[in-house]
């Protein structure tokens, strides 16, 4: 789990597909609020984990604490992201 990195919407973007909240299974995101993604959970959310962004084609979702750096696309949950 991360403390600096989640993902974030951007809602000018989002065409509340569902892809991004079907994707995370770690409770990021409020099912609730379907279909607006909502981030519920950002502590939830795996460390450089871009899973959910992957898929977005809308190109919504961005990540708080992205860097792009070594980490860009590595890690540890099994998303296959």
């Amino acid at each position: 789990m991360a403390d600096r990195w989640y993902p974030v919407i951007d809602y000018t973007l989002c065409i509340e597909c569902g892809a991004c909240t079907n994707k995370c299974k770690h409770g990021v995101y409020d099912p609730e609020k379907l279909p607006t993604p909502v981030v519920a959970d950002p502590k939830a959310c795996i460390d450089h984990c871009r899973g959910c962004g992957n898929l977005c084609p809308a190109g919504a979702i961005s990540y708080v604490g992205d860097d792009g750096g070594e980490h860009a696309g590595d890690c540890s949950c099994g998303c296959s992201c």
